[in-house]
């Protein structure tokens, strides 16, 4: 079995792709039985974020599970089909038609494919935020953590990519812990409250408020209340949620039905509410500027699918007002991570991508060995049987003697094919190499999978 990952991000599709992908909220559980179900991989996990959706996949073979995967992908992503081809959402998967055929073709342009030690590698710098937005930052790890949790709980995983995944983890938890790469990395928030200093000059005494009430408007409200501002208003559809998050960030809790009010009210706006459609409107946005006069007015949108409708759906420019989105914020952090941290952790990675293969290499022979050892030790037994049996009065002493000599010769004579069988592992050829003992020593499948296999808990 290979390790393979197939998936895009914000490194290469743009925001309206990223936004398709996002209106499903079951899309990642969706795509994982998509491809199990075509039997093409053994295991899938489904990393799905608002910057990025990647499947990773321990598989067979390479190309049926490029092309398993790419269908689901493009069943998950609803690309747009030409007239009169039949919706893909009226397809069953793996129907080889014009309108499956066309998404998948539209979705490929954005698609990066990872495989083996490249997987391997991708997983550890994904979960060290250096594939991140913003570089450095440790949400991703929560996030990783949550993917693998999932697909746990659906038994999509084995050995493969618990292992992988265990060590991307491992591997995250140590960059932070031994760089100091999340406190040189910029948030988001950090940029798009840059942005808007720009915008509305020093943001001592501006009104903002944070629509949403989840772990991205937390920290949003959070970091903006550091900023100094004048007031802080919390809105969300859920009043609990909202006047909680108000308590915490020294804020107020306004109803959604004032939604309208409180936009007119502020200075700045950021909105993360997960919700699908938009929230805030441009018609919204254009009634909140004429009652403000055209003052200057900074909207910030870091949810996926957008909370706020893009400027591009405008049917004109809505005076004094700025909307920065997540494709925006993109481009201003591109270069603002610490270059020192970067490297170190990238060194880091290099590191431990090379331990992981080497142990992943050893281990893939080792039952081949473990096999050969076992066949070995079975026939020193048995001869020492036959032994006992023609010299029934040979003393403990003298027995014991010859049993070590026995012993010593089988070792020397498989030091050197064992040896042999983990340098080329280490090159890459240890299967053939594998394959070649087994069939010289006549090995038996099961015996190698008996020392494969954990051995049974005891039953209690």
């Amino acid at each position: 079995m290979s390790l393979l990952v197939i998936g895009l991000s914000h490194h290469t599709a743009p925001l309206s792709v990223l936004e398709a992908l996002s209106e499903r909220p079951d899309r990642a559980e969706a795509i994982a039985s998509s491809v199990l179900g075509s039997a093409t991989a053994t295991e899938t996990v489904v990393l799905s974020t608002c910057n990025r959706l990647e499947v990773y996949a321990s598989v067979p073979a390479f190309h049926p599970a490029v092309a398993a995967i790419g269908e689901a992908l493009a069943l998950a992503a609803g690309l747009e089909t030409p007239d009169g081809v039949r919706p893909v959402a009226d397809l069953p998967p793996g129907d080889p038609t014009a309108a499956l055929a066309v998404r998948a073709e539209a979705l490929a342009d954005h698609l990066y494919v990872r495989y083996d030690d490249a997987a391997v590698a991708h997983a550890f710098t994904v979960a060290c935020g250096l594939d991140s937005m913003a570089v450095g930052e440790a949400q991703i790890l929560g996030q990783m953590r949550d993917a693998l949790s999932g697909a746990q709980s659906r038994g999509q995983v084995g050995e493969s990519l618990n292992s992988l995944f265990q060590g991307a983890l491992r591997v995250g938890k140590r960059a932070h812990a031994e760089t100091d790469i999340d406190q040189h990395s910029v948030s988001l928030v950090q940029i798009g409250l840059e942005e808007a200093a720009a915008v509305l000059g020093p943001l001592d005494g501006a009104a903002a408020v944070v629509v949403g009430a989840g772990g991205m408007s937390g920290l949003a409200a959070a970091t903006t209340r550091r900023q100094g501002l004048g007031s802080l208003t919390i809105v969300n559809r859920t009043p609990d949620r909202a006047e909680r998050l108000a308590a915490a960030t020294s804020g107020v809790a306004r109803p959604w039905a004032d939604l309208a009010d409180v936009i007119a009210e502020s200075d700045l706006v950021i909105s993360c509410t997960g919700a699908v459609g938009h929230v805030i409107t441009a018609d919204l946005l254009a009634a909140s500027s004429a009652r403000r006069g055209g003052r200057p007015q900074v909207v910030v949108d870091l949810a996926l699918p957008r909370d706020v409708e893009p400027v591009d759906s405008w049917q004109r420019e809505i005076p004094g007002v700025t909307l920065v989105d997540l494709q925006a914020l993109g481009l201003l952090l591109e270069g603002r991570a610490d270059t020192t941290e970067v490297v170190r952790v990238r060194e880091l990675v290099t590191g431990e991508v090379a331990d992981y293969l080497t142990r992943r290499m050893e281990k893939s022979v080792a039952p081949t060995v473990a096999a050969l050892r076992a066949r070995a030790a079975a026939l020193v037994a048995t001869e020492m049987d036959r032994l006992d049996q023609r010299l029934p009065g040979l003393d403990e002493t003298t027995r014991a003697e010859v049993a070590l000599a026995v012993h010593r010769i089988v070792e020397k004579l498989l030091h050197t094919p064992t040896m042999r069988v983990k340098e080329f592992a280490m090159e890459g050829s240890g299967d053939d190499y594998a394959a070649a003992l087994r069939e010289l020593f006549d090995l038996e499948p099961k015996d190698v999978a008996n020392v494969s296999a954990p051995p049974k808990r005891a039953q209690s």
